[in-house]
């Protein structure tokens, strides 16, 4: 079983997004408490990939085409920190 983390920002993020968004995100929620990071790999739509540069260490899986949920994994398998839930731009703020 994972544990799922999400910042405070992460937090005021969700607020704003359309439902579907939501849905969605709480789908992705629910796979990675289950099976974690691997699980993402096996369903197709979600294009789980690791990030470079500024982002480095941290991991992005599509939402839809244009959002995406930023996370990073810590201690090898108990806890996913969601970063951010934002419309595809990965620029640190």
């Amino acid at each position: 079983m994972w544990t799922i983390f999400e910042h405070r920002r992460t937090t005021r993020q969700l607020r704003k997004l359309p439902d579907e968004i939501l849905k969605r995100y709480q789908k992705w929620k629910d796979i990675v408490e289950v099976s974690g990071p691997a699980g993402l790999g096996l369903i197709r739509g979600f294009r789980d990939e690791s990030l470079a540069g500024e982002w480095k260490g941290h991991r992005s899986s599509r939402l839809n085409e244009q959002y995406r949920v930023i996370y990073r994994i810590e201690q090898e398998s108990v806890l996913v920190e969601v970063v951010s839930v934002t419309p595809h731009d990965y620029r640190r703020k």
